[in-house]
């Protein structure tokens, strides 16, 4: 097939590796370092001027990032960016990498596909306006959970930095997925043109507290100290347990079913 990475960032450069050879690849950036072609996606001239230049792709999977940007950036990156793809690619599948931070819950209970959405975050209430925009179109809404991977893990570099902060309790439930199982998802979905709305996370979600101590054990530390819980992180403060059970059913399985399966990868 040919596929279109929209932003071969973190998540995208790895989806890429995994899909070559057996795919034809090509991937867009704002920038067009690192031998990607430079497109905006929230321009309709450069979309336009890059649909000419190139072949109809068969698959369009937008994991372009805000760069960390407020409002501005979701609404030109994720609605401006999934219409432009939409209209200059009619008849090509687009897959959308959305977050499960547009699930609200704050009371510990299991999340699926079908559970209510209203964040509170002007973020998270755009990332829904773009998923909707592709689910009109026929397209999949990829829902991630909190990605980590090799040299990128808030939740280790913490630990081993002594910044780490057990949250009151530390029942507090984390959802995780790791890049590669991220990536493998996105393409498992994307080449059998799933449509609907699929959650993205591992088998196991942990409580904050369980996380820490698997981490003292594998490295034979203390456990973090305990504090107030953070209500000011650049995700809405949520306590919920993500199911993936909808994406397991189609098929995929995880090669790190936990986080502690992965901690060996993150060194």
């Amino acid at each position: 097939m040919n596929i279109l990475i929209a932003g071969a960032g973190y998540l995208g450069s790895e989806i890429a590796r995994q899909a070559s050879p057996a795919h034809h690849i090509i991937s867009l950036t704002k920038s067009g370092e690192n031998n990607h072609h430079p497109c905006d996606l929230s321009s309709p001239d450069q979309v336009a001027h890059f649909s000419r230049n190139h072949p109809t792709p068969d698959l369009i999977i937008h994991c372009a990032s805000s760069g960390r940007g407020g409002p501005p950036a979701y609404r030109s990156v994720f609605i401006e960016g999934c219409q432009n793809l939409i209209t200059t690619f009619p008849t090509s599948h687009l897959l959308l990498t959305s977050s499960t931070s547009v699930y609200h819950q704050t009371d510990g209970s299991e999340v699926s596909e079908t559970s209510p959405t209203h964040p509170i975050r002007e973020t998270s209430q755009l990332l829904l306006q773009a998923e909707r925009i592709v689910l009109a179109a026929g397209g999949t809404v990829a829902r991630l959970a909190g990605l980590y991977g090799p040299k990128r893990s808030a939740i280790l570099r913490k630990f081993l930095d002594h910044t780490a902060v057990i949250e009151e309790s530390g029942q507090r439930i984390l959802n995780q997925i790791h890049l590669n199982d991220a990536a493998s998802a996105c393409l498992h979905l994307a080449t059998r043109k799933l449509p609907g709305i699929y959650n993205i996370s591992d088998n196991h979600p942990t409580t904050q507290l369980e996380c820490y101590q698997n981490l003292a054990t594998h490295f034979g530390k203390p456990l973090p100290p305990r504090g107030p819980k953070n209500t000011s992180r650049k995700r809405a403060w949520t306590h919920k347990k993500i199911l993936n059970t909808k994406l397991r059913a189609s098929g995929w399985t995880p090669s790190y079913p936990s986080y502690l399966h992965a901690i060996s990868t993150l060194i």
